[in-house]
């Protein structure tokens, strides 16, 4: 049986930054996955730990020592020189005479064959270690003291343990031991491991400190969830927030606070933005879903007399608050129409003009889409051109993630109409995936035309997205687009909608290049619906026949769903790829068949069912009910391919029988080319 033992890795650090730990802390393991893969190393499984201070890895049951290895190199074949032998021979350590014969291939080749010891695992870790640490991708490394190691930040101690004993070696500037630390400030200043496996067990009952990342941020949860009941109110946890308080603290200990109710007159987002972004503190709403003057806090450490840390909390956020105050109140003074000139003088993009530029762009293009789906014109106008004009707001000037926001805050301050306040507040959604759309149908079309804009413009340059680099967030930004048009049912000429917006660009940007941001966009299209678990045939079957409308699409997509539930449906795809098999290299095909011409029964009947279907479906978007009708094809379609030779040896029978199928695999092309779906 295997020997095994449990290997521990913790590095002392520096605090960490706290949004980048959870992938520092994957990178570490990660990077000691592939080490000990690369060494042949068996184990069976791993853990990660990360606090603030620390990176750990611990390894279950980690191969002692790497399994004999039978080594075997070629050599030259036994017809070359006896120099050649005998060179290769020499390159092994051995004489000719040691060298074996074996056949490869068609002919002999001398072979040195040997068996190599496994080394044990303890002298393999150091190397090991030191190379998963120093491959973990860090942006900006930092350098400390007068050596020259560089890390994310500097490090202070290192662990390193199989079961009890320590493993020797000197790693980033420091030795291995089995002493790591506690808290900075209370308990014990340091820890001795006495087995690798008791870790996670000795820093909690001995240091009060989880060093499990996830079971920390889920104690937190349950803390802030526990202080909001406490105080009878719903406390609203942001997971990216959460995340980053759990990378802050290693001895979390949720409290609550309060601030004057007088900043409750300021926007509630500015005051949620200010706790957030600034303090890290979760915001309370009451019964109403309204904000609440209070506040919750973590804390990293457990205080005899909490009102301390709560009167200190509250002292650190006024000023905050009271910062958001002074800017709402010198915003308002400023109407949104009369920022429109500070917009001229902020640099969009170097040949897509000034933000002024791109709200005269995004004006004339909501007004056109307003239009076409029957938004009122003139508030969705208004709302494009004055929806960039908080961006030199002193507010979103220190709370950039307010944009938008505050912008229909400042609308609705200056009397404009609801339409156009909403609009403006909500032309950034969806923001991220999951995101909610605009609730307003101007709301839709300004989301739209700001989108379109920023990617056409950005395509147009020659900036679009490379590989996996996407400096722009385009991808982003088009999946939200073709979001609004599918899920709020909007029937846009997409390929129009990108044209109209190429030129309204400047002459600095290519309009010729239309046809690849549309191919662009349909890629992310194929994103969405691989998300929504669509199979990929279905949608190569919908974009083979090229709609230009994304809600157009969508309906395909389902009328196909739909279609290949259906039990003949396996028939019918089959029956169109061997339709477009035999039509492939036809030339003059045509869906008016010359019926006098036909003989057969089964042709006859084919022609009758699909005039009956053709009636039904024409210019129907009903894609659902089209295929339904197509469906009732089956059994003509298979009794005509049973009874009916289409290669006739009369041209005018031929060419009519050609025309028929053509007819039929028409009809199935007026919702999709379902011999894609074919397996």
């Amino acid at each position: 049986m295997m020997n095994t033992q449990d290997f521990l890795l913790e590095l002392g650090t520096e605090e960490l930054p706290p949004k980048l730990l959870p992938k520092l802390s994957k990178s570490l393991t990660d990077n000691l996955i592939k080490e000990l893969s690369e060494l042949k190393l068996n184990y069976s499984k791993v853990e990660s730990f990360a606090t603030p201070r620390r990176l750990a890895v611990l390894v279950h049951d980690l191969q002692c020592q790497q399994e004999d290895q039978i080594i075997e190199r070629k050599g030259p074949s036994v017809s070359a020189p006896d120099q050649a032998v005998s060179g290769f021979a020499k390159s092994c350590g051995v004489s000719a005479s040691e060298l074996k014969k074996k056949a490869f291939g068609k002919s002999d080749y001398y072979f040195f064959t040997k068996e190599q010891q496994g080394l044990e695992t303890k002298i393999l870790l150091e190397e090991a270690v030191d190379k998963s640490i120093k491959n973990i991708p860090i942006a900006k490394p930092m350098r400390w003291g007068s050596s020259d190691t560089q890390f994310v930040r500097p490090t202070h101690w290192l662990v390193m343990l199989l079961d009890a004993d320590v493993v020797k070696a000197n790693i980033m500037g420091l030795s291995a031991t089995n002493i790591t630390r506690g808290l900075r400030f209370t308990g014990p200043k340091t820890l001795t491991i006495d087995q690798a496996k008791n870790y996670r067990q000795i820093m909690m009952e001995q240091a009060q400190i989880e060093v499990d990342f996830d079971i920390r941020k889920q104690t937190i949860r349950q803390q802030v969830i526990q202080v909001a009941n406490d105080n009878k109110a719903t406390a609203v946890i942001d997971e990216a927030l959460l995340s980053e308080v759990c990378a802050l603290v290693e001895y979390p200990r949720a409290f609550s606070g309060g601030f004057s109710e007088s900043f409750l007159a300021v926007p509630e987002e500015a005051l949620i933005s200010a706790m957030k972004s600034h303090q890290k503190y979760f915001h309370m709403l009451d019964n109403n879903d309204k904000l609440l003057p209070s506040f919750i806090s973590v804390a990293n450490i457990e205080s005899s007399d909490i009102d301390v840390i709560i009167s200190g909390n509250e002292r650190v956020i006024r000023p905050r608050l009271a910062d958001s105050e002074f800017f709402w109140e010198q915003d308002k003074r400023q109407t949104l129409e009369s920022r429109l000139e500070k917009l001229d003088r902020v640099l969009f993009m170097k040949s897509l003009g000034s933000m002024g530029d791109k709200a005269k762009r995004i004006q004339t293009l909501s007004g056109s889409i307003a239009t076409m789906i029957g938004a009122n014109e003139s508030d969705t106008k208004r709302a494009g051109l004055l929806c960039k004009s908080d961006l030199v707001s002193e507010m979103v000037g220190e709370f950039a993630d307010l944009q938008g926001v505050m912008g229909g805050y400042y609308a609705k301050n200056d009397g404009e109409s609801p339409a156009v306040s909403t609009a403006i507040s909500e032309h950034y959604h969806p923001r991220f995936a999951g995101d909610t759309l605009p609730s307003t149908q101007e709301g839709l079309v300004v989301a739209i035309a700001d989108k379109l804009d920023t990617i056409t413009g950005i395509y147009g340059i020659g900036q679009g997205p490379t590989g996996s680099k996407d400096p722009y967030a385009l991808r982003r930004m088009a999946l939200g687009l073709l979001r609004i048009m599918v899920e709020s049912k909007l029937d846009l000429n997409l390929k129009i909608l990108i044209e109209n917006s190429l030129s309204a660009h400047s002459s600095d940007v290519d309009i010729q290049c239309s046809s690849a941001i549309y191919t662009f966009m349909m890629d992310r299209l194929r994103a969405y619906y691989k998300e929504k678990q669509v199979s990929a045939k279905a949608f190569e079957a919908v974009l083979a026949v090229e709609p230009e409308s994304p809600y157009d699409f969508h309906l395909r997509v389902e009328a196909l769903n739909i279609f290949t539930q259906d039990k003949a449906s396996d028939s019918l795809i089959e029956a169109n790829k061997r339709i477009a098999n035999m039509l492939k290299d036809q030339n003059n095909l045509s869906t008016k068949v010359d019926v006098s011409v036909l003989v057969e029964d089964a042709e006859k009947t084919l022609f009758a069912a699909t005039q009956s279907v053709s009636n039904k479906l024409l210019n129907s978007k009903d894609y659902a009910a089209s295929m339904n009708e197509l469906i009732s094809l089956k059994s003509s379609i298979d009794n005509f391919f049973d009874q009916v030779m289409v290669n006739s040896d009369v041209a005018e029978l031929k060419q009519a029988r050609l025309n028929l199928i053509n007819w039929v695999r028409s009809l199935f092309l007026s919702v999709a080319d379902v011999s894609y779906l074919s397996a």
